[in-house]
């Protein structure tokens, strides 16, 4: 049997041929995502499927590099050049990539470019479907690959499919302006897991996704109409961070380096690196600059910016127009502001080699990173990890994914031009202490969550998702084993079954005083209590006064307000109490994982409780991680009997709760039946089906990890099994009464 591999499947390779003259070179790519994943690819029968970076008409030049690209674990999907023209530069370039950034005025529609980007990434499923085998892993990347995740679902139903966002996915408002958006929600959506850099994108890509195609979702949960569930999460993309740290010491760097003293003498350096793009906020930045030598003339020949731009598509109008604003810039300022001996400003529109770069990370004493949107950024974090003696001040745009991690950095409004001028102010004039201070901190969130922590949490995040659904689709209660309960129910001389109500026995309204049984279930309800071998008990969050105003005329016991109060047989209404108190050994590991997953979150220890706060989290995802690590808490806290208790930024656990399992074990002593049901649908009906005895039938309503041996859909589904739970006794009394007068015929 083979070994499950892992296929990365992105739009280039990373490493690029290069043909002149019917020859070809190879070249490795130096990008963090290709350092990253190499551990990965590079690993047994692990594959990465990718562009190879050129044209190559000629089949046998194909085949050879094909053949050279295997033996290095790659698979070339090889494009043409008209492909790459409307794939690429026309619908991923001049459609997405403006839209997804917030430049919508710079997007254009063509259907040709739509169509041509379909038949790419059919091209690209296609190559996956042709080495994927069942089992496998396939890890799909970024916005020029939207529509390949379904493409493969739709092929191999079963398999793994993670999909990573590497730039920002815009508000709803601004991605439905896109005229094929359906489609492009229903590509992503064969994924299993789907990843952003922020939560904002998570909350965006949520947003279209209940809004386009209306897809139910539960937190960061998506349900699709087959039941399947999609997880859409945010996992902030770290850097090689002890490449960056070691490069520093390497000898070209170091002769770099000394340069770079000698041209600045004793003045402060400033630096940007960015490739050639809109999104990147390069006039304005410029633009801020001049204004802090306007209000601090002070500084004027005592600091020199370094502004590198690397060349991208300047035969672009968007792009070439920016070319002519930034030269028109720099030249204007230091026309204005320069002297025969200062030159405020030095410009180089080139590629710089990495020892260069970290030459220059390593002497700057300031990194101004100020983009008008960016998906991560991770030029910060290579500057960060650079900087051996831990001085250096980073300016930082809010607008970059990396500001939700970055808090020590000098977050600024990249449009704010005085902010931007005050903050550079403020870097110049820092004190070295409190420099490294902020360095200290900062290079200790990007070595933690550097670029393999990225890679294992994503890996981990999507076996999990995977292990989920599996365990869910083998637990729907089918036809058949429906028909052996109906035999168990009917051989049972003494039954006892737990209802839930809302969401069970009946859907959600937005009004929940207008959640009344209707006549259908008061009819099933009925059914069921008539019969002198049922004991039928709803149990519910719902007030006493509420339930017994709806069902208080009926024959049935009562379990309300999740265990609190409770009625027998029509007697008054009594309260019961409970209380488990060991129980911090098992919390404090679950803790430590939250902590992990959140760069700025932190676990406080008392005496009596367990903390963890997030204050210093980005307001969204800290959300999130609350509303996951309550999810996932609840159903172990509330059966040990204790309280999640939700304060500002922070979540504590206690002592002391009262839940409906523990209400239920009193029915079970009360009541011992030969046949138990138990049917809820959220995580307080968990300490139910926990408190259920081995042989009990134990349901859950709709999807989620549950402790319930088996799952129904909704509550149409659940009042449809009841019925046929009755139904099912009284056809086989008919069928026992028409083979004994066959037989005495």
């Amino acid at each position: 049997m083979k070994q499950p591999k892992i296929i990365i499947v992105a739009n280039r390779l990373p490493v690029r041929v290069e043909i002149k003259n019917e020859e070809w070179i190879y070249h490795s790519s130096e990008g963090g995502l290709a350092t990253g994943l190499g551990s990965i690819y590079k690993d047994g029968n692990n594959i990465w499927i990718g562009w190879p970076g050129a044209y190559i008409e000629n089949e046998k030049i194909q085949h050879i590099i094909r053949q050279d690209f295997l033996k290095q674990n790659l698979y070339p999907v090889m494009l043409s050049e008209y492909e790459i023209h409307h794939y690429y530069d026309g619908f991923s370039n001049d459609t997405l990539w403006p839209l997804f950034h917030y430049f919508p005025s710079y997007a254009s529609y063509g259907r040709k470019d739509w169509e041509v980007y379909q038949k790419v990434n059919r091209k690209f499923a296609k190559a996956v479907t042709e080495i994927a085998d069942p089992g496998d892993t396939i890890w799909i990347q970024d916005y020029q690959l939207m529509l390949v995740p379904q493409m493969i679902r739709e092929a191999m139903p079963d398999v793994s499919i993670g999909f990573f966002q590497h730039i920002p996915f815009p508000s709803y408002e601004v991605f439905r302006l896109i005229p094929w958006r359906d489609q492009l929600l229903k590509g992503l959506l064969g994924a299993d897991l789907i990843g952003f850099h922020t939560f904002d994108d998570v909350r965006h890509f949520m947003s279209a996704a209940t809004r386009i195609v209306h897809a139910p979702s539960n937190a960061n949960e998506l349900i699709l109409d087959d039941e399947r569930s999609v997880i859409v999460d945010a996992f902030p993309m770290g850097i090689d961070y002890d490449k960056y740290r070691d490069n520093v010491f390497n000898p070209k760097t170091k002769r770099n380096e000394t340069k770079l003293h000698q041209l600045m003498g004793d003045r402060k350096l400033m630096i940007s690196i960015d490739r050639l793009d809109y999104s990147k906020g390069i006039p304005q930045r410029l633009k801020a600059y001049e204004l802090f030598l306007r209000k601090h003339p002070e500084w004027k020949e005592r600091v020199i910016f370094i502004q590198l731009v690397v060349p991208s598509r300047d035969q672009v109008k968007q792009y070439a127009s920016l070319k002519e604003e930034i030269n028109r810039l720099v030249s204007e300022i230091n026309a204005k502001h320069g002297t025969l001996s200062w030159q405020p400003i030095h410009y180089f529109y080139r590629s710089f080699p990495l020892e260069m770069l970290s030459a220059l990370y390593a002497s700057a004493d300031i990194a101004l990173v100020t983009p008008l949107r960016d998906g991560m950024n991770l030029v910060c974090k290579e500057y960060i990890a650079s900087r051996i003696d831990k001085t250096g001040v980073l300016i930082l745009s809010e607008m970059a994914g990396a500001s939700k991690e970055l808090y020590e950095a000098l977050v600024i409004n990249p449009t704010n031009e005085d902010a931007v001028a005050e903050a550079i102010y403020e870097a110049l004039t820092m004190p070295e202490e409190e420099q490294v201070r902020r360095m200290e901190a900062l290079q200790h969130t990007v070595a933690k969550f550097n670029i393999h922590h990225w890679i294992k949490n994503f890996m981990d995040k999507l076996t999990e998702v995977k292990l989920k659904q599996e365990q869910l689709s083998t637990r729907m209660l089918t036809e058949t084993f429906k028909d052996t309960l109906h035999l168990r129910y009917k051989e049972a001389g003494r039954r006892l079954i737990f209802l839930d109500y809302d969401g069970t026995l009946v859907n959600f309204t937005p009004d929940p005083l207008k959640a009344i049984p209707d006549n259908d279930l008061k009819a099933l309800l009925q059914e069921l209590y008539s019969d002198p071998h049922n004991k039928i008990v709803l149990i519910s969050g719902r007030k006493k006064e509420t339930l017994e105003s709806w069902v208080g005329d009926m024959p049935i016991d009562i379990i309300a307000e999740h265990g609190a109060w409770l009625r027998e047989d029509g007697r008054p209404w009594v309260i019961a109490k409970d209380l488990n108190t060991d129980w911090k050994e098992e919390f404090i590991p679950m803790l430590k994982q939250f902590e992990m997953r959140t760069p700025g979150s932190f676990i406080e220890e008392k005496d009596y409780s367990l903390a963890w706060h997030y204050r210093k989290v980005d307001k969204g995802l800290g959300e999130l991680r609350a509303k996951e690590m309550t999810g996932n808490m609840k159903y172990a806290a509330a059966n040990l009997g204790l309280q999640l208790q939700e304060g500002n930024k922070v979540i504590e656990i206690k002592s002391a709760m009262i839940n409906k399992g523990n209400a239920a074990r009193e029915w079970l002593k009360q009541y011992p039946a030969s046949f138990i049901l138990a049917i809820g649908d959220d995580y307080t009906d968990e300490d139910t089906f926990k408190a259920m005895p081995e042989e009990a039938v134990t349901i859950k309503v709709g999807s989620g990890i549950s402790a319930a041996t088996y799952f129904l859909k909704n509550p149409e589904e659940v009042r449809s099994f009841l019925r046929k739970l009755i139904g099912s006794s009284e056809d086989n009394n008919q069928n026992e009464e028409k083979n004994t007068a066959l037989i005495k015929n």
